[in-house]
């Protein structure tokens, strides 16, 4: 009678032990996953942070974010202006000869088309452009006036002398 409850003590003692290491093991794997959670957190809302300071700083030039140019421009909603002006320049791609805001003539065939802008202030619009293989950059003065349509002036425009070929 004696060696059963010796071996159920026995037993009960190894099932207490291991109850205890395996709770204390998981209780320190939590630990170091609630640690390590932590760090990656804070890893990463640094990460974001610094981000949104470069989309700042890169949107420095560009007329949402300008105070100066958004009074400007009082009388009009900025990202509707925005949307106008795009447009008006993406409609010039359409014509017979491309866009004559580049001040280029169709190359081997394919005409001058802007594909990017960026309206940067209420004054300068850059735009990137593509005929066939070359493209360039064009810096573009514009108006826009209440009831008008938008008055555009080509400043500077440059082909990339590589993709002349």
């Amino acid at each position: 009678m004696k060696k059963p409850l010796l071996y159920l003590f026995i037993f009960s003692v190894l099932l207490n032990i291991f109850t205890y290491m395996y709770f204390t093991k998981k209780s320190k794997f939590e630990e170091d996953r609630i640690e390590n959670f932590q760090k990656e957190s804070k890893a990463k809302k640094d990460s974001i942070a610094s981000l949104n300071s470069k989309l700042q700083e890169a949107d420095y030039f560009s007329l949402p974010y300008n105070d100066n140019a958004i009074e400007y421009y009082e009388n009009f909603d900025v990202n509707q202006l925005s949307s106008e002006v795009r447009d008006e320049i993406m409609s010039l791609n359409t014509a017979p000869n491309g866009n004559s805001l580049t001040k280029y003539d169709p190359i081997d065939g394919n005409k001058p088309i802007i594909n990017k802008i960026k309206i940067l202030n209420h004054r300068w619009i850059i735009a990137d452009f593509t005929i066939g293989n070359a493209w360039g950059e064009v810096l573009i003065k514009y108006f826009k006036n209440e009831g008008k349509p938008t008055e555009f002036e080509t400043i500077e425009t440059f082909i990339y002398p590589n993709t002349l070929k």
